[in-house]
């Protein structure tokens, strides 16, 4: 899964792109999981799938090291899941933003990346 790290164009990317309906926020502690904190949430973006609408999930979660990264769980009627990673603030990282070009979580499985 490539991922797009250069932080100027994927931060512009992120930070102008079109609101969707929010699905709330969560916070996970370290080793914490999506499905047990995020239970909300991810029924939400599960809705929002069903009605082929867009609806967006953010995610706070710290690194193995404590520091903080926040994720935009993006569901986009188009593409499918896109998740924007901010890691500015977590000083033992690269401190950018991020891309995958596909994402399809374990906890959302009706949304497999596409064979290409």
């Amino acid at each position: 899964m490539p991922v797009l790290a250069d932080d100027g164009p994927v931060r512009d990317r992120s930070e102008s792109r079109t609101p969707f309906s929010p699905c709330g926020e969560v916070r996970l502690a370290r080793g914490g999981r999506m499905e047990t904190r995020a239970a909300r949430g991810i029924g939400c973006l599960r809705r929002a799938l069903e009605r082929g609408d867009g609806a967006e999930l953010a995610v706070a979660h710290p690194t193995v090291e404590g520091d903080p990264v926040r994720e935009y769980h993006r569901l986009t009627p188009r593409v499918g899941l896109e998740v924007h990673t901010d890691s500015t603030d977590a000083p033992r990282s690269d401190r950018k933003w991020s891309f995958p070009a596909c994402h399809a979580p374990g906890w959302l499985p009706e949304l497999p990346c596409p064979r290409r």
